[in-house]
């Protein structure tokens, strides 16, 4: 009897069974000659008996976890991995010979309760159906002949089937307690989504349960309000007033329906009225953190996850209005790539923002930390000062540049991690293994080729209704060229044009910050190869006048990452300007759309009661603009809010303002 369970083990299964240090470790003493005797049941268990006296045995339908070794080592051994490899070893040979088994699509979803039960235990079982009666969402990623893993993403943690059509080689992210339910839920999740036919290779749903109502019921047909009208309708007396009429009052009332939010479990819509709020108050205090595009945009996003909400959209409810409950699970043993930091902040607060690459997950986590500013310091708080402080024991460069280890870390539903305090020894990092240590990372993470990752882009939903989860765009893109290196001196930016190995472009773009004021200095010294030849560059992502706008965190050369935000120094270079011929004129779409969301933006932020004569001409201007690009649907909504603003009917003013907004905000994202 063949165990293709074994076979089928690759050594990064094996790694996250347990840990490349014990596959290293049993993969060496296998090529120093020191290969266990294997024996083979008729039933199937594999059994070996090493040199040192230890044996250890694999039954069939048992995971690695519950099968048995002498040894006293805990868990997964060095024992059971040198097993498998020593297997495949003298059994995959026949294997390597006959002709490649072609790929077969499979889901989880097939494996039936019974199976669940005599793997996990009936309390695994109890637990989940609690969690699907409450209701749960699920990303599902379905194995390809490129990638033949099968993914979940939970609300607060991955599982992946490592094994084809095996569910006992099931690993998660979750803690040791939890671990059981997430996986029976994640077969959950797949055979949901296999009885609705959703069988694209990556799948939104929401299973069990449905979204809640103000009074506790549930309410699951399209039309349906889930209870944001009351954060609609102080939305609209706000777009009505204008940030410059609202008072503490108003200010108060958003607060108190922020909280009412999340305390319905309506996360998403409950964070949007939190950053009204902010925008308030900035506008309020004259802080440079009010902008009005940012309030208009905020305005915007409430109606839209309203009505997609009600009208039964293709996003699930839960991603549009966020999670039931705020989520933080422990994680097991994760490893953590760093991507770089971006420090930040205000006059009186500093922000470090280091973010990870979550291989397991294929998604990208962020960590903070705060520092006050002391009041009458000699030295400013900089990037540079705050780079030797600790994180859980570990200098903040070395942090945010490093291979972490942890067991002391939980991650949020927003795909905010922590590291719990206290537990030091838990946590390890070691430095990056040279200009390649991105290059391995997932596809959702690192893109192949600035092509790809633009279709990426180009499926997301819109991010008006898109999860508020932090991190979202990070990515590690490949650098081929740098083509251009300019700074303008008016916005204190810096461009730059890259390309990759295909010739297609990309805008790195970065502005000047007091908090780290040598970044745009230390980034193109980097990009110029100063450090190294640059392989890839880290950062949010988004497209923008037709290409790819990266807004970079650190840049990976062939010598070590580079992180601009720690860089010493006062910002004093002499940073040329970009050649005209390579930037050129802004294409007359984007000016015509950028004109248009200012304006409606001025007309929200003065109010649409009194939105002055000045801004009514740039709204007609702004119209005019729009359709002589070709964009006459939203022209002619921004020439139905400039009726509507004279008319001074306030419903209809809202209603003008918001389909002219939804329209402006999709189109520019498209673009």
């Amino acid at each position: 009897m063949t165990r293709d369970d074994l076979l089928t083990l690759t050594p990064d299964a094996l790694a996250a069974l347990a840990n490349r240090g014990l596959v290293k470790r049993a993969a060496k003493a296998l090529d120093a000659g020191t290969a266990p005797a294997i024996e083979v049941g008729e039933d199937g268990t594999v059994q070996g008996a090493f040199d040192d006296g230890v044996t250890a045995a694999l039954p069939p339908d048992t995971d690695l976890q519950a099968a048995s070794c002498t040894c006293a080592a805990p868990g997964v051994c060095r024992h059971r991995i040198g097993l498998v490899l020593a297997y495949q070893r003298q059994f995959g040979r026949r294997r390597a010979e006959e002709e490649p088994a072609p790929f077969t699509p499979w889901s989880p979803g097939g494996v039936d309760d019974d199976t669940l039960t005599a793997l996990y235990g009936a309390p695994a079982l109890a637990a989940a159906r609690r969690a699907r009666t409450a209701g749960f969402p699920a990303r599902l990623v379905r194995p390809t002949p490129a990638d033949p893993v099968a993914r979940a993403e939970l609300r607060s943690c991955t599982v992946r089937f490592l094994v084809p059509g095996e569910v006992r080689y099931a690993h998660t992210d979750a803690a040791d307690t939890a671990r059981h339910e997430m996986i029976v839920l994640a077969v959950w999740a797949f055979r949901a989504a296999d009885e609705r036919g959703l069988d694209a290779d990556d799948v939104r749903l929401d299973v069990g349960g449905a979204p809640k109502r103000p009074g506790g019921t549930t309410a699951t047909t399209t039309g349906t309000d889930p209870g944001l009208a009351p954060a609609v309708a102080l939305a609209d007396e706000l777009l009505l007033d204008g940030a410059t009429h609202t008072g503490a009052v108003a200010t108060a009332s958003l607060r108190r329906a922020a909280r009412a939010l999340e305390r319905q479990g309506l996360r998403w819509p409950a964070a949007a009225l939190s950053d009204l709020v902010e925008q308030l108050d900035a506008y309020r205090d004259r802080t440079t953190q009010h902008r009005p595009e940012r309030l208009a945009e905020l305005l915007t996003e409430i109606h839209a996850r309203h009505r997609a909400a009600v009208n039964g959209g293709a996003s699930p409810r839960s991603r549009v209005l966020g999670s039931d409950e705020p989520a933080e699970t422990p994680l097991r043993r994760v490893h953590l790539t760093g991507l770089g930091c971006r420090i930040g902040g205000s006059g009186t607060e500093r922000t470090a923002e280091l973010f990870f690459a979550h291989p397991d997950s294929g998604t990208v986590l962020v960590l903070r930390k705060h520092w006050p500013v002391p009041e009458g310091g000699e030295q400013p708080l900089t990037g540079a000062r705050l780079a030797p402080r600790r994180i859980s024991g570990v200098p903040l460069r070395t942090l945010a540049t490093g291979q972490v280890v942890t067991e002391s870390a939980s991650r949020s539903a927003s795909r905010v991690v922590r590291l719990a305090a206290g537990r030091v020894a838990r946590t390890s990092v070691t430095p990056l293994d040279g200009s390649g240590a991105w290059g391995g990372l997932p596809a959702s993470v690192t893109a192949s080729d600035l092509a790809s990752l633009e279709r990426q882009l180009a499926q997301l939903p819109p991010k008006l209704i898109r999860p508020r989860v932090e991190a979202e765009l990070v990515r590690a893109v490949p650098v081929a060229e740098v083509r251009t290196i300019g700074y303008d001196p008016g916005d204190q930016r810096l461009d730059a044009v890259i390309a990759d190995a295909h010739g297609t472009t990309a805008l790195v773009s970065a502005t000047y910050d007091a908090a780290a004021p040598a970044a745009l200095d230390c980034l193109a010294a980097a990009l110029e190869g100063e450090f190294g030849t640059p392989r890839y560059l880290s950062g949010p992502v988004h497209r923008s006048g037709g290409r790819i706008t990266v807004r970079p965190l650190a840049v990976l050369t062939d010598d070590g990452p580079v992180l601009p935000d720690l860089a010493p120094g006062d910002g004093d270079s002499d940073l040329g300007a970009a050649p005209e011929e390579d930037h050129g004129p802004r294409e007359p779409v984007d000016e015509a759309l950028r004109a248009a969301l200012a304006a409606c933006a001025d007309a929200a932020h003065h109010g649409l009661r009194q939105v002055p004569s000045g801004v009514r001409r740039r709204l007609g201007d702004a119209a005019a603009g729009l359709s002589a690009v070709g964009l006459h649907t939203a022209g002619g909504l921004v020439v139905a809010l400039s009726k509507a603003v004279t008319e001074g009917e306030p419903d209809a003013m809202v209603a003008a303002w918001v389909e002219a907004q939804l329209r402006l905000l999709t189109t520019a994202e498209l673009r």
